[in-house]
């Protein structure tokens, strides 16, 4: 973190930005590879004399699988490094020299969908071929089939990971959104926008361990399904801050609109209201970025299965919510990479057929009604930020 406020000091920070589509952040790859080199006892002479490798977690499972034979990664990994230019698709030299790390020790970059090697037989018994590769929240993207451009997918986790495809085209944001590759078959690259918002899932776990309102997360569904809206209740789910658009991490967790009046069943709908209107907040950059308006929204992740906040999520969108069969879409999206590379399925058009949806959430609310709930929101975002300092 030290390094990242030297280089925004010395006027590096728009130079990255622009070549990799990342905020300076120790959160990726480049400044713990910098911090390793410096701190550990001879690493920087044996990575200059090409004896080190780096990779991220795909490029060491890789590494492994074929027995030290293949060390590769693919687009969509590399582009979250610091280290990558997004948009020749390359190890970018000056990059590389801005955080001092020799291109020897990086890996080969290569396309998504590809065959890559085989696994040994003698670590689990068959050569197997080694064929797709992608980042966990493109890979995700890739899963929902999200493959045409303007395409949302947002997965409900603890957090939650919001992703529109662009196209063949890297969308800068004016919203401190990520600009991320997608993946790249074929030759082609398809970008992405990428938007993070750090407490989802986790607000309702703090009703639960935090407040004792329910016993278990499963119960905030039917416990909010008691009231027919919020009550005027809004709770911000700032409890680490806010990511994007605000990037404020002085903001707090805040409930407002308390009254003699409210039940704890206004709280957990406003508990889920706050989850969807933080989603909101992200496809409304989203679309300002990019000047995409989306039309439909396909979920996943552990709280996709609350049909009271996709309701919710719709209701705010004014269009339709959509649940797969397949909530684990992170594993399916490298399986249709590999299927691919290797002519299980003969490309998109194909697999276009494989997504089936589950349950279909259309808009029930008045439009004024949501209006006046994003008012609201709006307000008590306002009195959240900067609370801390």
């Amino acid at each position: 973190a030290p390094f990242c406020d030297k280089l925004r000091d010395g006027g590096k920070q728009e130079l990255i930005r622009e070549r990799t589509g990342l905020v300076l952040d120790a959160y990726f790859s480049a400044t713990k590879i910098r911090w390793i080199l410096e701190n550990v006892p001879g690493a920087r002479d044996r990575a200059e004399a090409g004896e080190l490798c780096f990779g991220t977690i795909d490029t060491w499972l890789i590494w492994k699988l074929t027995g030290g034979e293949v060390f590769v990664t693919d687009t969509s990994n590399a582009s979250r490094t610091l280290l990558f230019n997004i948009h020749t698709l390359e190890w970018d030299e000056e990059l590389l020299g801005i955080f001092e790390i020799p291109v020897a020790m990086l890996p080969l970059v290569a396309e998504s969908s590809q065959l890559y090697g085989t696994t040994r037989s003698d670590i689990i018994g068959s050569e197997i071929p080694v064929a797709g590769i992608a980042g966990d929240q493109q890979s995700a993207l890739f899963g929902q089939l999200c493959i045409k451009k303007g395409m949302l997918k947002n997965t409900y986790g603890t957090g939650c990971f919001m992703l529109m495809n662009t196209g063949e085209e890297a969308v800068n944001s004016n919203n401190n959104l990520l600009t991320t590759v997608g993946w790249t078959i074929k030759g082609k690259t398809t970008y992405a926008l990428e938007g993070s918002v750090f407490v989802g899932g986790a607000a309702v776990q703090w009703l639960r361990d935090g407040l004792g309102l329910i016993d278990e997360a499963s119960e905030i569904e039917s416990l909010a399904g008691q009231v027919p809206d919020n009550g005027g209740v809004y709770f911000v789910p700032a409890l680490t801050g806010l990511a994007a658009p605000y990037w404020d991490p002085y903001a707090r967790g805040s409930i407002f609109g308390l009254t003699r009046g409210v039940k704890a069943a206004h709280i957990a709908r406003a508990t889920l209201e706050g989850i969807a209107f933080r989603v909101m907040d992200i496809a409304l950059a989203m679309q300002e970025d990019s000047g995409i308006e989306s039309t439909e929204l396909r979920v996943d992740g552990g709280a996709a299965a609350n049909d009271l906040l996709l309701q919710i999520q719709a209701d705010l969108f004014q269009f339709d919510v959509i649940r797969p069969r397949m909530l684990e879409t992170t594993a399916l999206g490298a399986a249709y990479l590999a299927g691919i590379a290797v002519g299980y399925w003969s490309g998109l058009e194909e697999l276009q057929m494989q997504w089936q949806a589950d349950k279909q959430f259309r808009p029930e609310a008045d439009g004024r009604h949501v209006d006046q709930m994003v008012k609201g929101w709006k307000k008590a975002v306002e009195r959240s930020l900067g609370w801390e300092g």
